[in-house]
C-alpha cells in the first residue's frame, strides 16, 4: 500500500465511432489533447494500432510531432510503439528527432503486442521473417541504448550514433500487461506501465514481479505506472450507460469480431443479451462513476500496487462526453493547467 498522491496522465487510442470515420478520430485526439493540455494532466500518449476499425493511430510518431506543436505544456509519447516490426535504430533516430524539436516533453513507450491482426502483422514486416516475440528483449535493451547513445561494449553497431545528437533524449518506457514485459523493463531499470485496462486481474503479479526483479538502469529505482479505462459522469448510471459502448466493444473482441465503437442505446440492447459471466469479465475493466467515485477507485488501485502514475484511457460514443469525462476527472484531482495535481 502506499499513499502516495499519483500523477495524472492520459492515453489515447483515437477511437473510431460506429457511423463516424478515421479522421473525425484524429481530429478529435487533437482537440482532447488541447484540453488536455489546458486542464494540467501529465502527460498525453498516443497508441499504435494497424488496419483497425475501432482505432485510427497507425502513426504515434507522426501524430506526436502534431500534438506537441499545437500544446504548450503537457509531455507527449507514444503508449506505445510496438518494438516488433521496426529497428531500433530507427525508433531511436525518429524520438530523438522529436526530443529535439520539443525538448523534456517527448515520451518513448514499447510494447511487444503487435496491435495488429496476423494478416496485419504480414504486411509490417520489414523484411522475409518478423521478430519474434522472444527478441523482444533484446530489441529494447538495443532501443534504450540508441536513444541514450549508451550502447553496451563491444555491441555490433556500438560506433553509431543515433541523432539528431545531443542532450535532449525521449523519457524511455515499456508498456506490458503480464510480467515477461514487467521483468524487461526491470532488467534494465526503465519506468514500467502496467495495462490494467487490458488485464487487470495480472495487475498485482506483473508490478510484484517488475519491483522484485528491477536493477538500477535508467532509473535508480523502480516507477510504476498504470493504464485505467474510466468513464466519469455527473451521475453514476449516466457514467454506467456511456460505458455500455466499450462493454460491447470488449464482447465483441472476447468473440474474435472487430468493431467501431457503437452508440449506447443500441450497445445496452446487445449487452443485455451476452451471458452474465461474460458482462462481468468486460466490466472488470473499466472503473465508471461520478468523479468522486472513479477517482475513489483509482486512487485505491494506485495505493495497491504503489502506482507513481496513472494514464487514464476513456472512450464514450459521445466525444462532448469524453471531453467532459476527463474535464470531471481533472476537477476531482485538482489538477491546474501547468501544473498537474494542486496541493
Amino acid at each position: 500500500m502506499s499513499d502516495r498522491k499519483p500523477r495524472l496522465s492520459i492515453l489515447d487510442q483515437s477511437p473510431i465511432r460506429e457511423g463516424g470515420t478515421p479522421a473525425q478520430a484524429i481530429a478529435e485526439t487533437r482537440e482532447l489533447a488541447r484540453l488536455a493540455d489546458s486542464l494540467g494532466y501529465h502527460r498525453y500518449w498516443l497508441a499504435e494500432h494497424h488496419a483497425s476499425e475501432a482505432f485510427a493511430g497507425a502513426a504515434p510518431e507522426i501524430l506526436i510531432g502534431r500534438i506537441a506543436a499545437e500544446t504548450e505544456h503537457i509531455r507527449v509519447g507514444s503508449g506505445g510503439v510496438m518494438l516488433s516490426h521496426y529497428a531500433p535504430f530507427k525508433v531511436a533516430e525518429q524520438f530523438r528527432m522529436l526530443a529535439t524539436l520539443f525538448p523534456d516533453r517527448i515520451d518513448l513507450g514499447v510494447g511487444r503486442a503487435p496491435g495488429a491482426d496476423p494478416l496485419g502483422s504480414a504486411a509490417l514486416q520489414s523484411g522475409p521473417q518478423a521478430w519474434a516475440g522472444e527478441a523482444f528483449p533484446e530489441l529494447v535493451a538495443d532501443l534504450s541504448g540508441f536513444v541514450r547513445n549508451r550502447l553496451v561494449p563491444g555491441h555490433r553497431f556500438g560506433a553509431l550514433v543515433a541523432q539528431p545528437a545531443g542532450p535532449s533524449q525521449p523519457e524511455f518506457w515499456v508498456l506490458g500487461s503480464g510480467g515477461d514485459s514487467a521483468s524487461v523493463a526491470a532488467s534494465l531499470g526503465c519506468p514500467y506501465v502496467f495495462a490494467h485496462f487490458i488485464r487487470p486481474e495480472a495487475a498485482e503479479e506483473a508490478v510484484a514481479r517488475y519491483r522484485a526483479e528491477f536493477r538500477p538502469g535508467v532509473l535508480a529505482a523502480p516507477r510504476v505506472a498504470l493504464a485505467v479505462f474510466a468513464v466519469a459522469a455527473e451521475s453514476a448510471d449516466e457514467a454506467r450507460h456511456l460505458a455500455l459502448t466499450r462493454d460491447l466493444w470488449v464482447l465483441r473482441i472476447r468473440a474474435r469480431q472487430t468493431i467501431p465503437f457503437p452508440d449506447p442505446v443500441r450497445a445496452a440492447q446487445l449487452v443485455a443479451e451476452a451471458s452474465p459471466d461474460d458482462i462481468a469479465a468486460a466490466r472488470r475493466r473499466h472503473i465508471a462513476g461520478t468523479a468522486d467515485q472513479v477517482k475513489g477507485q483509482m486512487d485505491a488501485l494506485a495505493a495497491r500496487l504503489g502506482a507513481d502514475e496513472l494514464l487514464v484511457v476513456s472512450i464514450t460514443y459521445d466525444f462532448a462526453a469524453r471531453k467532459r469525462c476527463y474535464r470531471l476527472i481533472a476537477e476531482a484531482y485538482g489538477l491546474s493547467a501547468g501544473g498537474g495535481a494542486m496541493r
